[in-house]
């Protein structure tokens, strides 16, 4: 694995490409470590700087508590990306990490120096709400099993038990952080929004994802590609040139 540049506690960059015309945050799904953005990195710079999120609680962090309060993610990683960069910033975020990336948005918005884009990824609107979801109050075995049913981890992880107990917390904190977030009312972002996401997703339906151009100011465009939850990991391809063509690269 390409060794990372450290921004901070919070920031990863895995290529860093400082003469690039664009920053791209990105941001990972629940359970998910910055890592996951080490193929993003590579295939954007030196067109793009790439600034993965590191979430407390797993890999280098990982005797770090894990934050199960979706907003304090959010505050924490807005101040993580105010370091007086002037370069234009997109967000990308996938699954928990495309409503931290909505939460972060409307943060920046409101210090003046909003993204030039939210790339929304397996996720449905903020405003879609399914009642009832507890996947954070249920057994370890019960809250692993949904985890390995979204295909998303290496099988092998779950057949490591040292491995699983040291995940498990961060896991458990991420759906906490997705499951008790509510939408402030009136609340929207100003930039253009991206929806990306699997046309076999149990956690979102297309209805779903078209539900996002309700929750901002500015247009939104739908992509729709085949899989489930984790359809980027064979559709690479087509959702990077989907970011390359709204990146003006």
């Amino acid at each position: 694995m390409t060794s990372a540049v450290d921004t901070g506690v919070w920031i990863r960059r895995y290529q860093p490409a400082p003469d690039a015309g664009v920053r791209l945050l990105c941001l990972p799904h629940a359970g998910g470590a910055s890592s996951y953005y080490v193929p993003v990195a590579a295939a954007l710079a030196p067109a793009v700087d790439v600034l993965a999120v590191q979430y407390p609680g797993r890999q280098d962090r990982r005797s770090e508590e894990p934050l199960g309060d979706l907003r304090e993610l959010a505050d924490r990683v807005a101040d993580a990306v105010s370091d007086g960069d002037e370069r234009p910033l997109a967000v990308f975020g996938h699954s928990m990490g495309a409503l931290l990336g909505y939460e972060v948005a409307l943060r920046l918005e409101e210090a003046g120096r909003g993204p030039v884009r939210l790339f929304a990824s397996g996720r449905r609107a903020p405003s879609a709400v399914r009642p009832g979801e507890d996947m954070h109050k249920r057994t370890d075995s019960a809250l692993l099993e949904g985890v390995r049913r979204l295909s998303g981890t290496d099988a092998q992880v779950f057949e490591n038990d040292e491995l699983v107990r040291m995940v498990l917390p961060a896991i458990r904190a991420d759906y906490r952080a997705v499951e008790t977030y509510e939408l402030r009312p009136g609340d929207r972002v100003r930039c253009p929004v991206t929806v990306l996401t699997g046309d076999d997703d149990p956690m979102t339906t297309v209805e779903e994802a078209h539900a996002w151009s309700a929750c901002t100011e500015g247009p939104t465009d739908l992509h729709v590609f085949p899989g489930g939850h984790f359809y980027l990991n064979d559709r690479a391809a087509e959702v990077l040139a989907v970011l390359r063509a709204h990146l003006g690269l």
